[in-house]
């Protein structure tokens, strides 16, 4: 693992373009730094990494979206060095869109595409539940249900106690989000859904639309929020051919 910048980690260096990936809710690098061999040698997969998670464990977690975007942005403006994409699932959708606006803000560098997957459409979301105030018990019990924290985590209560500070700041960026209108981002935006998502409605998610001048292409695969995981060939795929074009253009 390659540390460029603390906001992001590599598993190599190295490429004609670059992916910049933001996770899920307590996501860290470990859970896509295993990307990097599906997308091959030619893209340089950068995955953040958040106080409070990953080699940043023992740092404070930062829960206000602004002071997130802004160190995020600000590393992406240090390392993007060739043509690039963003991703984010679910709330790493948030960022990824809120980054990308950011450096619109700023005058830096711009991906060429958006990928937002698990996620509605910022503006056409809806939080169905409040996690990031609950007590821990409840909170514990909301993370079995979603199926994304591995049982034997959750089974080890001194090692969910490190967790839960930075589970809880991820639920609150998301929980807490204030859309706030600009123009809309010149670029084309892909989106990735799972067909039995239960907290991504079709209709809402169509709402990236709204938010990109560019062409918006939707990729529906079988499973639930974490479809991410069994597709992820297929996922690498797209992201690949999406970037290839620019890359040996460059």
């Amino acid at each position: 693992m390659d540390i460029p910048d603390p906001w992001f980690c590599r598993a190599t260096a190295g490429g004609a373009a670059q992916l910049f990936c933001f996770p899920y809710a307590g996501g860290n690098p470990a859970a896509f730094l295993p990307w990097q061999e599906p997308l091959g040698p030619d893209v340089e997969l950068l995955v953040a990494t958040l106080p409070g998670r990953g080699l940043r464990l023992f740092e404070s977690p930062v829960s206000d979206l602004d002071d997130l975007v802004g160190h995020l942005a600000g590393a992406v403006t240090r390392l993007a060095d060739r043509p690039f994409a963003i991703f984010g699932h679910s709330v790493g959708a948030l960022l990824a869109f809120e980054v990308t606006r950011a450096l619109r803000r700023s005058g830096g560098p711009l991906p060429e595409v958006l990928w937002v997957s698990g996620a509605e459409g910022p503006r056409t979301r809806v939080v169905r539940r409040r996690l990031h105030d609950l007590p821990d018990a409840a909170l514990l019990d909301a993370l079995r249900d979603y199926a994304g924290t591995p049982a034997a985590l959750l089974a080890e209560p001194d090692l969910m106690e490190l967790f839960l500070a930075g589970l809880r700041a991820d639920f609150a960026v998301s929980e807490l989000y204030t859309y706030r209108s600009e123009p809309r981002l010149n670029l084309p935006v892909h989106v990735l859904r799972g067909d039995r998502d239960p907290y991504v409605h079709a209709d809402r998610a169509a709402g990236w639309a709204r938010e990109c001048t560019g062409p918006v292409r939707e990729h529906v695969f079988d499973g639930d929020h974490f479809f991410l995981n069994p597709h992820r060939a297929a996922i690498a795929a797209l992201l690949r051919a999406e970037l290839r074009p620019a890359g040996t253009a460059s």
